[in-house]
């Protein structure tokens, strides 16, 4: 299957606003806010909050160079650091997008769930999503390092773009947050 810019764009059109969505639904719901944070101590959270506006500057950046700037050859030809290019960038870029972003879409819920009930399983659920969403990042991460060592222009754009939204994501979200959050 061929997986146009054009079908990427479209995904990241619907599943984006999603992600910002659910957490708008979701904390319309929540009467505790703070209660999100779980055990990250309250000093720790005038760290973080700037590295959430920086994540969503590095998705931006890493979007905007991915599906707009890059020549339709070049996307295609994406590859892994360790691969050669065959052509499928498209099917390797909707795979990061979608292991980033469903997930993303998913985990406020997830951790309000398992707030509120008492099962043994809901933790597992919780990280498991957090756990999904890095390896996307991850992999667009991996993805603009390919495209860095085959010269593209913009690929260090997508490269500090994947490493500002893993700063939030993997270290702070998947790392800090779920070592802190009273499980």
């Amino acid at each position: 299957m061929e997986v146009t810019r054009e079908f990427i764009r479209t995904f990241t059109f619907i599943t984006g606003p999603l992600v910002l969505i659910s957490y708008a639904y979701a904390l319309s719901r929540l009467e505790d806010w703070d209660s999100l944070w779980g055990g990250v101590p309250k000093t720790w959270i005038t760290y973080i909050v700037p590295f959430m506006l920086l994540a969503a500057i590095g998705f931006l950046m890493y979007w905007w160079v991915a599906l707009f700037q890059l020549d339709v050859a070049v996307f295609e030809s994406l590859r892994w650091p360790w691969s050669e290019s065959d052509g499928n960038g498209g099917q390797r870029l909707l795979l990061a997008y979608a292991m980033f972003l469903i997930p993303s879409a998913l985990w406020i819920d997830s951790t309000m769930f398992h707030m509120s009930n008492s099962y043994s399983w809901t933790p597992y659920l919780v990280i498991g999503i957090l756990v999904l969403a890095s390896i996307g990042n991850i992999m667009f991460g991996l993805l603009a390092y390919g495209a860095w060592q085959d010269g593209v222009d913009g690929a260090g754009i997508m490269l500090l773009g994947s490493i500002f939204l893993g700063i939030q994501v993997i270290l702070n979200d998947l790392i800090v947050w779920s070592a802190k959050f009273p499980w």
